[in-house]
């Protein structure tokens, strides 16, 4: 058996699962709950919550399982996994990896914190000016897709402010993506400003980010140079040289 209550004007679906699930179940209540919030909603935040009397999947449910996933792959912004089901855990966070949303398993007791995990931004983008053409943009936590939709406006609005744009990327925060599409929907902000800066200074302390700089160098148009977290001055300074 399935129930859903509404959440978030819809934006969030919380969905309670017990005893043997089927394809019924689906059919008629969590695909037309699913559908009915993208309607409203460009992606949406699910909560799963497998009870004790939770008994698991017939075949056909699996079925439709998988088929909700595949119809609306893109439609799912993060999802909470509430369970105690050893199998049904480690299943969840073998395919997590490869999922196009961030998903995390929870105990039933933590059901409160899988709610706060939903509601709450996991990432955030703040942009500082440093005077003249440069810009300080400093990416923090796991970002997603509605995080970078918004930063992009702002970094529009930025670059058109400015005579000549010179960027500090500050990743001394950053934790990465939550998802596939999070990271699809950055790499594409930076294609589409590849050509703007002047000069980009970036900021870090992990290999992969020195790393990155290196990558990032042979697509820009501009002048780039990787500094510690340490000589975060020494990079204000050469990007206002």
């Amino acid at each position: 058996m399935i129930s859903v209550e509404t959440q978030m004007d819809g934006a969030l679906l919380e969905v309670e699962l017990s005893e043997q699930i089927t394809a019924q179940d689906y059919d008629t209540v969590l695909i037309p709950a699913v559908e009915k919030a993208l309607e409203t909603h460009d992606r949406i935040r699910l909560m799963m919550t497998f009870g004790q009397e939770f008994q698991g999947y017939d075949l056909s449910a699996a079925w439709a399982d998988s088929k909700l996933g595949l119809s609306h792959w893109s439609g799912f912004d993060r999802i909470a996994v509430v369970t105690d089901t050893g199998w049904l855990r480690n299943s969840i966070r073998l395919a997590a990896p490869i999922l196009p949303c961030p998903m995390q398993v929870f105990d039933l007791i933590d059901a409160e914190t899988a709610r706060r995990w939903l509601r709450e931004s996991l990432g955030s983008v703040h942009m500082i000016d440093l005077g003249g053409p440069c810009l300080q943009v400093k990416l923090m936590g796991k970002l997603d897709p509605e995080v970078i939709a918004n930063a992009e406006k702002d970094l529009d609005a930025q670059i058109r402010a400015r005579d000549g744009f010179r960027l500090l990327l500050d990743l001394s925060e950053f934790d990465g993506w939550q998802g596939l599409s999070a990271m699809v929907a950055h790499f594409s902000l930076v294609r589409e400003h590849a050509a703007t800066p002047e000069r980009v200074a970036v900021v870090g302390d992990h290999a992969w980010q020195r790393a990155a700089q290196h990558l990032m160098g042979r697509f820009l148009n501009a002048d780039s140079h990787f500094f510690d977290v340490s000589d975060i001055e020494g990079a204000k300074a050469w990007l206002k040289a």
